[in-house]
């Protein structure tokens, strides 16, 4: 008697991770691909909706009602298993954060960053539905900041992890936290893992170790160091992460400045493997300079900005070298 395959559902199956998945489970004897309208039950949902900030922003919507979506699909799907894509983002990044961070970690997401305050409240959500049923498990995976290669993938690496990898390494004279960087690739391994194996609870995603933050800083080309004060930092730190990317959301520059890296042991336990390291898609996802594709006008605003921030710090530096002597 022939096994009745497992049927799973995919929502976002058109962005460059659904694609990777897609192709993955289909690869995949156990399991059998479901369409959005073939038939009312299914035995898994994977989710990558959610956690999809550019998608959010593309449908000017917002997390909590691509959740409520979620929760309507499952309703209706009545699955037995859920794999929902989240982000390491709403472990939050503060100076008591432990190095690592383990699933058990509080979730602390930055106040003022609303993308994942959202998230964490969704994953909220999913929680108390999966609580309603003795027969649901529920498989959240937090990834590091996930990055493509640059070279034909276009526009699959977000504008989020295009900001948050530039941000690295711009405090100009401080010390900056270490970071880590997920292939597509290996997220999508990931997501097959934890639906094939149903892993209940929280599961981080991130290579092995990190990138320490001097060698994120040697790796972007290296910025330059001056001894400023700090108030003279955080003006020109500010001022040039407004004009690199063009509008970042409030609250994502705090994640460049604290640790929130994680550990992958859980994931490891389940049988999965990284295959690109930290660094390697770090170097493969930031090896097109940006100012390539900034137009015309985008580099003279810039130009005048560079240019306003030099003398903001030349001003301050004054002061400061004056003001002993006035006393």
């Amino acid at each position: 008697m022939t096994q009745q395959s497992t049927t799973v559902l995919v929502r976002g199956r058109d962005g460059a991770l659904g694609r990777r998945v897609i192709d993955l489970l289909a690869a995949d004897g156990s399991t059998r691909l479901v369409e959005d309208d073939e038939v009312d039950s299914v035995d898994i949902v994977i989710d990558l909706d959610v956690g999809d900030h550019d998608r959010i922003g593309a449908r000017s919507a917002s997390v909590t009602s691509f959740g409520e979506a979620l929760l309507a699909e499952l309703a209706h799907r009545a699955p037995a298993h859920l794999v929902l894509v989240s982000s390491a983002l709403v472990y939050g990044a503060h100076r008591s954060n432990p190095v690592p961070l383990t699933e058990a970690a509080i979730v602390r997401p930055e106040h003022e960053f609303v993308f994942a305050r959202q998230l964490a409240a969704v994953e909220l959500a999913i929680d108390d539905w999966r609580r309603d049923g003795s027969d649901r498990s529920v498989s959240v995976l937090r990834p590091a900041v996930v990055m493509s290669g640059a070279q034909g993938s276009s526009g699959e690496t977000s504008a989020l992890a295009r900001a948050l990898a530039a941000g690295y390494g711009r405090r100009l004279g401080r010390e900056d936290p270490g970071a880590q960087f997920v292939h597509i690739d290996d997220l999508a391994s990931a997501v097959v893992r934890c639906a094939i194996e149903r892993a209940d609870g929280v599961v981080n995603v991130a290579p092995d170790g990190w990138v320490p933050g001097d060698r994120v800083r040697a790796l972007g080309g290296g910025r330059l160091r001056l001894p400023l004060p700090e108030r003279a930092v955080e003006v020109i730190t500010s001022l040039t992460w407004r004009l690199q990317r063009g509008p970042i959301p409030p609250g994502l520059d705090a994640y460049t400045r604290s640790w929130w890296v994680v550990a992958n042991d859980r994931l490891r336990a389940l049988g999965w493997e990284p295959t690109v390291t930290n660094e390697q898609v770090f170097v493969e996802g930031t090896e097109g300079a940006w100012w390539s594709s900034v137009t015309p006008k985008r580099r003279q605003e810039i130009a005048l900005g560079a240019g306003a921030a030099a003398v903001i710090a030349f001003v301050l530096v004054m002061v400061r070298l004056l003001r002993p002597r006035r006393r």
